[in-house]
Formats: structure tokens, C-alpha cells, sequence
């Protein structure tokens, strides 16, 4: 199976690049890392059979630009996995220490905002199907997670139909 993977990732901090480069090593995985964000992807409009988000969406300037970049690069039937960590409900003190603690965290943590719903922008974003659920990790800032797949339409998009003018 891997052999048929061709795997393509988008990272904007380089210096993440020798671990993902060591991590695909150690799998035997040829990959091409590139520089970049997630409301940019260098791929062509439906070219791209999954995307696989870890950690990403709390961290983009613009996580709808991101999701629509996604389900333009998706082909029809594509899917969008992701595990994302999220904002704690509302009310509880988890969540009021995210919200306390973003602005610093933001600066220490490439962008990243430890409250955000992502659920919602994912929920939004105008995929066909979507399951995920939500889970707890160790790490009280950064916890929960929601774990999922979405998937783009299998339908085409259709040409206008001509007026015959």
C-alpha cells in the first residue's frame, strides 16, 4: 500500500521538516514536504483522494478559507480525516482557562487557539458526510479533541446548463 501513497505535506514551520522527514524514514515513506498553510494548498482543483488534518485548524488565520481549500483539492467522494483539539464547553472552567490563556498561547504555539469550536467551522464547511466524535486528552489546555471524517460530495459539479441564446 505504500507504494501507491503519494504523500504531500503542508507544514509552515521548517522546523518541523526533520521530523516529519525522520518519522517517514522510519515507515520507509518517500514525501515531499512543502512550505506552506492550509488556505493555500498546492494542489489542483479535485486532484487529492483524502486530506489529513492533525492539529491544524487551531492554528490557521481563517479556518473557513482552510476547509474550503480543502474541499477544492478533495475529488469527488474525497475525505477530510482530522483530530483537532478544541474549546472545552461553554460555562466550564476549562473553558475559561483557554479563553484566558489564548493570547499567550497563540504566541508560543505557532497561532494556535486553544479555544476555538472547531466543530462548528467543520460542520459549516459543506461537506456531504460527517462523523466525529469528541474525546479528552491528558493535557488540560489543549483538551478535548474532536476525531472525525468528512467526506466532499461524489457528485460532479455540473456545467450551467446553455440558454440557447
Amino acid at each position: 500500500m505504500k507504494e501507491r501513497v503519494r504523500w504531500l505535506g503542508i507544514e509552515p514551520n521548517p522546523c518541523m521538516y526533520p521530523y516529519l522527514e525522520r518519522e517517514a524514514s522510519l515507515l520507509g515513506m518517500q514525501i515531499n514536504v512543502c512550505y506552506g498553510t492550509a488556505e493555500r494548498l498546492p494542489a489542483l482543483d479535485s486532484s487529492v483522494d483524502a486530506v489529513v488534518s492533525t492539529l491544524v485548524l487551531c492554528c490557521v488565520p481563517d479556518q473557513q478559507r482552510a476547509l474550503k481549500e480543502v474541499l477544492r483539492a478533495l475529488k469527488p467522494g474525497g475525505k477530510f480525516v482530522f483530530i483537532e483539539h478544541v474549546a472545552a464547553p461553554r460555562g466550564t472552567w476549562l473553558r475559561r482557562l483557554q479563553c484566558w490563556v489564548s493570547p499567550l498561547w497563540r504566541h508560543m504555539g505557532d497561532g494556535c487557539h486553544p479555544d476555538r469550536e472547531t466543530w462548528l467551522a467543520i460542520e459549516q464547511a459543506g461537506f456531504t458526510q460527517l462523523t466525529y466524535e469528541h474525546c479528552t486528552m491528558p493535557v488540560p489546555i489543549t483538551s478535548p479533541h474532536i476525531i472525525g471524517v468528512a467526506m466532499k460530495s461524489s457528485e460532479r459539479a455540473r456545467a450551467p446548463a446553455s440558454s440557447g441564446v
